[in-house]
């Protein structure tokens, strides 16, 4: 009942009050129930049992067609107009609306279940003293509910207290950014003192007043009031519903935000109803089709007024006027005669049809075996059937990177030590080797507590550090020490990191397996295992990691080799067993050169070439180094540590010039390689979108480094761009020039000011539209902005700015948006480009970008189903969206306008053969055909041909699809099916119903049969027109028919059979009998159709038409060939194109560096120094990070890639092993 309030509010004049501040009170459910806060249930659907019928009718009805039809049914219950029965309309009416309503209640009914999964899960809610298992959809605001490991957050929660030391709480945010690697929040410790205790939370009587609902997921602004005392509340001290619980036992929230309040269905944006191009462009020829309707009925009204007026009263006496009925008014209802009559120029079957096209060509997506991925057995899905030959016109895509472009896992590659590179196989004449699932893997077996998943393939690095060398010692042990990973040992042996990057995850996990094991930590101190001996250092300061300083380092007492390199850098000092101090230090190359002594420069030179390489192949780098350290300047320095840590004014200042103080002269040891892993395909699938003309924009929660990282790996951005453009700005004046600066950089010569075409479009041309032309660049620039810039950007001030500016660009890449922001630049893009966009991802924070777009296309990865389950598309890996496109969508899009330009040429020339007619027989409404004939043309005689031809015709095959990409921009520019080539069509058919009906009407004037007897009437001339019809309509579709199948055959000439059997019966002497008054054309066909004059008549007039446009079509192709001209001649003279070879990918050399992703908050390095680090109660092992031992993240294994038109031959071959 609520959704039925909610729609008709509004049109009642009630206004919803908008919530200014939220105000409640911990377990006092009548105070909160005050405000009328939402409750927890949520609501996907467009539909409620109320609202369907309503809604699902205005929709259709918005459907001209549909309209028309319900106008012609009524006017056919007018007896003295119409000729034909009310329901020959009704049927065919009622059967389109139904089966479109069964169709949309289906879609409907699946997310209701959806909805109805979700708000009955159960969850304990902390109810009069005690904890009951409630379900999801009856929490209310101010409810205290027990979470516990692996559980999905409730709703939006002020965290209370948890299991953890520090009353921590690790939780995945995948489903809302899109990042795997956990994130800490922590509880204010004056809740989180009630612990566990029932009693205390029981008689938690605090007061929350925080900020409205809203959409921002990295901000929240509130204060708790308690015991008289006030606390600050802010982002993490709260839960986001969407997140998931992980490593923690248990943990207690106060529900602040339910259901549609909470922040990611904040983000979720609105449930649209999607309609095609082709459907708006139908609907506006639909209105000129009844324009033109009008226009033909009217000259056919005053054509029946003057020949009433001049010649009907000869007809008076044997044909008597109804009383009162004149020449006017006899006019006036032969208007609507014709009306009826000429209904066929847009049958209800044109529909039928559409939908049937739709249905079958969306099959082919569900049942298409290369679309399937076995690995975690998921196939294609069409969610919908509405959008398929939009597939074949996208122009814009808008990408996701986590789970989309990329796995998100991290793997350890290569490394080079003290200027050795390692991790590249070589052959004896020094020539790179692939690696394959099949290449031999290091083994580990001698190390007892080496993770198993682990692949490394270079032997040499592992007889390295067996050696004792003692350079590749040191750097390993590095790797093992400067972090701030927390570990977990759930049975003796069995390790598990949880790291807030899965760089740094990946890096201890090598480390791990060449001997350097970190195992456990305090606050004082590391215990590490060292080729199987226990070592344990002390731990004396964590310089952590930001995005100014890019690096981090620990201080440690160490022998004299501990150091650390990285992308972003790392520095910790370390005490070791025999008391040497010890800087290790990593970060990016560009930070960490900058601190090295002159001594490393020799070092320093061969590095930098082997982070080149890595950087060319799209490896993300890091950089270790190492200092040692004088004691007595240690103690010294942690002295001004302290008083600057502790220092009320200036603080993080006083800290940083420490830390620059301190991390100088370091000695190089050297570099890491670590690959974000892509998808297989990825930079194959996005070279032929590329060349098919179509625009990718990757949106991405993640931080920049991380997304140029992939943008390199993925061929997006290239070294031989011209530019690469990076817009950071902090205010709105500063974006503006840095967008300035970059258009004018591109194109010098454009006008300052955009040039905005408005223009009138949709149906009775009331919908107002804006347009910016794209302006022609010389070379290839790309464009990276991040979520504080765009936000400014996307201010009504700058649009046009950024979209001009953007669009210049080869490839964008937009860091750190939310999902609201992501939606926002998907409709900027389809306000101002008129453009068709898909957008693709795989969490919930791409749902409202999915929404939003033409077409959304959900990822089933590992960030859960909501993406899948708000798209029209779905299948496993990115890769396959080439084939949607490029073979699916392009043949839908082909199929459906040769169906339409078929569909309006039939009817149109069955139509105008009656305006001519209409001549010849006092313009008294009579048909030129026989009723049966007219019932039977859509629904039998031409139906199943064009319906074969409509989801079986293909250009040319799927290999040569992807051979020539560039197939698919004429359906970009709409060549296929426009207004012009609605007009052209109307001009053929025009010309095709001039020959269909004076050339019969000529042979059989004054014309006899072989015996003398007259064969020149009403009847016998009908048979001839109606099969002259038909023959020409059947030749016309097989010249529009580009691939023959059998099922093309049976029904093309099935249809021609079924004709004639159908007349001979329909005509024959037995029905009449039986039937006198239905089947009056007795003895007409075997009378006919036994004369020679007759067939030549039907040959001639099949000539007339059919040879005009073959010799158009000849000479067009001679002079004017298009694409598919082209690629079909080369389709006939070459060979079908082979399968391409697999390849490692080619090497390319690059200055640019791939940023090392550190979680871009601070890092856990206050924590792991901290006091209170340990719980006070006895360790308990806690549960594992990942359960699902299927899962990606728990399979860390070298990625394979093969080529765009390479089929799996084994579940192998089609992902990762």
């Amino acid at each position: 009942m609520g959704s039925v309030t909610s729609y008709f509010a509004p049109l009642c004049g009630e206004e919803q009050k908008l919530e200014e501040k939220r105000h409640f009170r911990g377990n006092d459910r009548p105070f909160n129930l005050s405000y009328h806060y939402a409750d927890n249930a949520i609501t996907t659907s467009k539909y409620s049992l109320f609202t369907f019928l309503p809604l699902n009718l205005f929709e259709q009805f918005r459907r001209l067609a549909n309209a028309y039809f319900l106008s012609l049914m009524l006017l056919q219950l007018i007896p003295q107009i119409s000729s034909l029965s009310w329901f020959t309309t009704a049927v065919p009416l009622i059967l389109v609306l139904s089966i479109t309503a069964v169709k949309d209640a289906s879609d409907d009914i699946n997310r209701h279940r959806s909805d109805k999964q979700v708000n009955n899960r159960m969850v304990n809610v902390l109810i009069d003293g005690e904890l009951r298992s409630e379900k999801w959809m009856n929490v209310q605001v101010g409810d205290i509910i027990k979470l516990e490991n692996n559980q999905f957050v409730t709703a939006d929660l002020m965290l209370l207290s948890s299991s953890e030391p520090l009353n921590l709480v690790y939780v995945e945010t995948a489903e809302l950014d899109g990042e795997t690697n956990l994130k800490v929040k922590q509880a204010l410790t004056v809740t989180g003192e009630m612990g566990d205790s029932i009693h205390a939370l029981a008689a938690f009587k605090g007061e929350v007043q925080c900020e409205p609902p809203n959409n921002r997921l990295d901000k929240f602004r509130g204060t708790l009031s308690l015991d008289g005392q006030t606390y600050s509340l802010d982002n993490d001290k709260v839960l986001l519903r969407g997140c998931t619980v992980r490593n923690t036992d248990w943990c207690f929230g106060l529900v602040i935000f339910g259901g549609p309040d909470t922040k990611l269905m904040q983000n979720s944006g609105k449930t649209t109803f999607k309609r095609t191009s082709i459907d708006h462009l139908m609907n506006v020829l639909v209105l000129c089709i009844f324009g033109f309707l009008a226009f033909m009925c009217s000259v056919l009204a005053i054509g029946n007024g003057i020949w009433e007026f001049k010649e009907g009263s000869v007809f008076t006496i044997f044909l008597p006027r109804e009383q009162g009925v004149n020449a006017a008014l006899s006019s006036f209802l032969s208007f609507w005669s014709y009306v009826i009559v000429l209904n066929t120029m847009v049958p209800i079957s044109l529909y039928v049809s559409v939908e049937i096209i739709r249905l079958g060509n969306s099959f082919y997506i569900d049942w298409d075996r290369k679309m399937y991925y076995p690995k975690n057995d998921t196939p294609a899905q069409a969610r919908t059937t509405t959008l398929n030959e939009e597939l074949g016109q996208i122009k814009y895509i808008f990408s996701d990177k986590t789970g989309t472009l990329t796995q998100n896992i991290m793997t350890f590659n290569k490394c080079s030590i003290n200027g050795k590179a390692y991790g590249e196989l070589l052959d004896f004449s020094g020539q790179r080797v692939e690696i394959t699932e099949k290449t031999e893997r290091v083994d580990f077996s001698w190390n007892k507590l080496a993770d198993p998943k682990f692949s490394f393939h270079d032997h040499s690095l592992e007889e390295t550090v067996r050696e004792g060398k003692r350079e590749a010692q040191a750097f390993f042990r590095l790797l093992a020490l400067c972090h701030t990973v927390m570990p977990e040992e759930k049975t003796e042996g069995e390790l598990y990191y949880q790291a807030q990057s899965p760089d740094e995850g990946a890096l201890v996990t090598a480390a791990r397996n060449f001997g350097f094991v970190f195992r456990s930590r305090t606050p004082e101190s590391i215990t590490a295992v060292e080729m199987g001996r226990n070592v344990i250092y002390e731990l004396l300061a964590v310089l952590d990691f930001n995005n100014v300083r890019k690096r981090m380092s620990v201080i440690a007492c160490h022998e004299s080799e501990a150091a650390c390199r990285l992308t972003t850098c790392t520095m910790i000092p370390v005490r070791s067993p025999d008391g040497k101090l010890t800087l290790l230090c990593k970060g990016a190359d560009t930070i960490i050169y900058e601190r090295l002594h002159p001594s490393c420069n020799k070092l320093r030179e061969v590095t930098t070439i082997h982070l080149n390489e890595y950087a060319g192949d799209g490896l993300r780098t890091l950089v270790l180094a190492y200092k040692d350290l004088d004691e007595g300047y240690m103690d010294d320095w942690k002295r001004r540590h302290h008083e600057a840590n502790t220092a009320m004014e200036d603080r993080e200042e006083r800290l940083d010039e420490l830390y620059e103080e301190i991390e100088k002269d370091l000695m190089l040891l050297g570099a890491t390689a670590v690959e974000d892993k892509l998808q297989d395909g990825v930079p194959q699938t996005i070279e032929q979108l590329a060349k098919a003309d179509i625009k990718i924009w990757v949106l991405t929660g993640d931080k920049q480094e991380t997304a140029e990282n992939i943008g390199y790996s993925c061929n997006m951005l290239r070294e031989e761009m011209k530019e690469i453009f990076v817009v950071a700005a902090t205010t709105a004046e500063g974006v503006k020039e840095e967008l300035q600066k970059a258009r004018r950089t591109m194109c010098p010569q454009a006008a300052e000011e955009a040039t905005v075409i408005k223009a009138r479009a949709g149906l009775f041309w009331l919908q107002k539209t804006q347009r910016v032309e794209d302006e022609k660049v010389d070379g290839d620039y790309g464009l990276i902005i991040n979520g504080h810039s765009l936000a400014f950007g996307l201010e009504k001030d700058l649009q046009l700015e950024l979209l001009r500016t953007a669009c210049m660009c080869q490839t964008v890449i937009c860091c750190r948006v939310t999902p609201l922001q992501k939606a926002q630049v998907v409709q900027l893009v389809k306000k101002y480009k008129q453009a068709v966009t898909l957008a693709i991802g795989d969490g919930a924070n791409d749902v409202s970008m999915i929404k939003a777009a033409h077409i959304g296309v959900g990822i089933s990865g590992q960030e859960g189903m909501q993406a899948v389950l708000s798209s029209d598309f779905s299948f496993a890996q990115f890769r396959y969206l080439q084939r949607l496109l490029l073979v699916h969508g392009r043949w839908s899009y082909l199929r459906m306008c040769k169906f339409l330009g078929y569909f309006f040429y039939k009817n149109f020339t069955f139509t105008f053969v009656h305006f001519w007619y209409a001549f010849f027989c006092g313009f008294s409404a009579q048909t030129v055909y026989d009723e049966w004939f007219i019932t039977l043309y859509n629904m039998v005689y031409t139906a199943l041909p064009v319906l074969g031809m409509s989801l079986f015709d293909q250009d040319v095959n799927d290999r040569w699809s992807f051979q020539y990409p560039q197939l698919y921009a004429p359906g970009q520019l709409n060549l296929y099916f426009s207004k012009k080539a609605f007009v052209r069509c109307m001009m053929h058919s025009c010309y095709s119903s001039l020959i269909l009906f004076f050339i019969p009407w000529a042979a059989m004037h004054d014309t006899v049969r072989d015996d003398g007897k007259d064969v020149a009437d009403y009847q016998s001339f009908a048979l001839l027109a109606q099969t002259c019809l038909l023959v020409v309509m059947n030749i016309q579709l097989c010249l529009d028919t580009c691939y023959w199948t059998a099922v093309n055959h049976f029904f093309v000439w099935g249809s021609l059979a079924a004709y004639f059997a159908i007349t001979l019966t329909m005509y024959s002497n037995g029905m009449f009998l039986i039937f006198t008054s239905s089947f009056p054309f007795v003895g007409t066909a075997r009378n006919s159709l036994n004369q020679p004059n007759v067939w030549l008549t039907i040959f001639l007039t099949s000539l007339l038409c059919i040879l005009p446009l073959v010799a158009f079509r000849f000479v067009l192709i001679q002079l004017r060939p298009n694409i598919n001209d082209k690629v079909r001649d080369t389709v006939r003279k070459e060979a079908l194109p082979a399968l391409a070879p697999r390849r490692p990918p080619a090497r390319r050399i690059s200055t640019r560096r791939s940023g090392y992703a550190f979680s871009h908050t601070q890092g856990f390095g206050d924590l792991v120094t901290s006091r209170r680090f340990l719980l006070k109660m006895p360790l308990r092992s806690r549960p594992v990070v990942f359960t699902q031992t299927d899962s990606a993240l728990a399979h860390s294994q070298p990625q394979h890639y093969r080529t765009i038109a390479e089929e799996p031959h084994s579940p192998q071959a089609a992902g990762a092993p």
